[in-house]
């Protein structure tokens, strides 16, 4: 009895776990709920919970109630913003500019890394799902003229977007891992835009091979075959602005706070904290953004309030997932899990946190499908391991190995394979084969990545 009631914590975790992919990958309830319910279940089943209630399930109810809203606090207004920026820049051309504009310089033979490019940048702050839609015509296009290639053009687009999607802020993912893991948001962008690099090549020169051994044509859309007017689109560097500008903020409020570590506080260094926190520097793209569109579309203020409606819709539903992600995270913290997994490590078990952050992470997303969903949870089932753990390296690659295990292995349950494998005209083996392989590739070749620089480069 003492033994499972010292052991209580684990099977409190792995029956959270479990509720989790029961729900959404069984019952097939939406994944907001099926995340508050199992914060619920996990506070149930807890031993000890902080709080004034008496009543211990009210106090589990009430706390999951808590946690979900600290969440929202920190990344609502980011995760609008968004949104709002992402459908801003493709309906203003913008995004379609930069693509166009990487296309050209390029040349039609590197084509494919001027689209594995477009998707690593564009998907920063625009969805997957949107940057898909976006540059799939491009693919169909290519495809048609050359007569080859048009599965690297679809995998090139696909790994580009993939990766900056799960490492690199402010996407809902890699956004709430920073806040989970309290890892710097500026360094966190840095960091994955860096090691999305080596991955990417490896996927690109991958898919190079697949292309030359699987000959698979465009599918006939007729509305593919129209000619788009690129005359009035907005300028290259302009076109850009609203991605940049933001990142750039970032990093520099988060290198001004590392240089001057709080000691000195000038008008200046309060300056560029401000403009560089997350919530006013999205905000500050934003306006860019909307500033480009207005200006290409010849809208007023009104029109331009009008069109935030669709994607705050949007951005209402991936805050509703992401918070409950992050109650169902707060609620394994007060588990006693972390105190159960520092017994183990005082007990002289050795534990690779960041092998068993990618192990997690990879699980989740095969049971349930969301690379999302398994990123918010792993966040929060690996703060509450290594809280107060005194870890051998910075506990970005934690984040990082978080992200390329939400990245191994997609199937039939992820809409982003549904996303690919319609839009792309490929059947659902010819998905399995392609798709589901380079993305396997990517998480793989990414954890191998982030072991070895964890070793060499500890940052810390």
């Amino acid at each position: 009895m003492e033994s499972t009631a010292a052991n209580w914590p684990i099977f409190v975790l792995l029956i959270g776990i479990i509720t989790v992919v029961v729900l959404i990958a069984v019952l097939k309830i939406h994944a907001f709920l099926s995340l508050l319910c199992a914060s619920v279940v996990v506070g149930v089943l807890s031993s000890q919970l902080p709080g004034e209630y008496s009543n211990h399930y009210v106090r589990a109810v009430e706390l999951s109630m808590t946690e979900f809203g600290v969440v929202a606090g920190k990344i609502a207004f980011v995760i609008a913003l968004a949104s709002i920026l992402g459908v801003a820049l493709t309906q203003s051309g913008a995004a379609e500019k930069i693509v166009i504009k990487l296309m050209a310089v390029m040349g039609a033979k590197l084509a494919p890394v001027a689209l594995l490019i477009s998707g690593f940048v564009l998907s920063i702050p625009v969805f997957f799902d949107t940057v898909f839609f976006l540059l799939i015509p491009i693919a169909y296009s290519m495809g048609k003229k050359i007569k080859k290639d048009y599965l690297l053009y679809v995998m090139a687009i696909s790994a580009g977007a993939a990766i900056t999607h799960s490492l690199v802020p402010p996407t809902p993912g890699p956004l709430i891992m920073a806040e989970t893991l309290q890892v710097n948001l500026g360094f966190v962008i840095v960091a994955g835009i860096l090691a999305g690099i080596i991955p990417g090549v490896i996927a690109y020169l991958y898919s190079k091979r697949l292309s030359a051994r699987m000959q698979i044509s465009p599918p006939e859309f007729q509305e593919t075959e129209k000619e788009i007017d690129t005359s009035d689109l907005p300028a290259f560097g302009i076109s850009m602005m609203p991605i940049v500008v933001p990142l750039l903020l970032i990093i520099l409020a988060s290198a001004t706070e590392y240089a001057y570590d709080g000691s000195q506080e000038t008008a200046g260094l309060t300056f560029i904290s401000f403009i560089g926190n997350k919530n006013v520097a999205m905000l500050i793209g934003t306006i860019i953004a909307l500033w480009i569109l207005a200006k290409q579309k010849g809208w007023s203020i009104q029109e331009v309030g009008k069109s935030m409606e669709k994607p705050l819709e949007i951005a209402g539903i991936i805050i509703l997932i992401t918070s409950a992600g992050g109650a169902f995270g707060g609620m394994i913290q007060h588990s006693g899990i972390g105190n159960w997994i520092e017994g183990l490590a005082t007990g002289g078990l050795q534990i690779n946190y960041v092998l068993l952050a990618w192990i997690v992470a990879a699980v989740m997303k095969i049971a349930q499908g969301s690379g999302t969903v398994s990123m918010i949870t792993s966040a929060g089932i690996m703060i509450s391991l290594i809280s107060g753990v005194d870890l051998p390296y910075h506990p970005v690659y934690i984040l990082l190995s978080i992200g390329f295990g939400s990245m191994f292995i997609t199937w039939m349950n992820d809409s982003g394979f549904w996303v690919i494998c319609k839009l792309s005209g490929f059947t659902e083996k010819q998905t399995l084969q392609t798709w589901t392989v380079v993305l396997g590739i990517i998480g793989v070749v990414g954890l191998i990545q982030t072991l070895i620089m964890a070793s060499l480069f500890p940052l810390i």
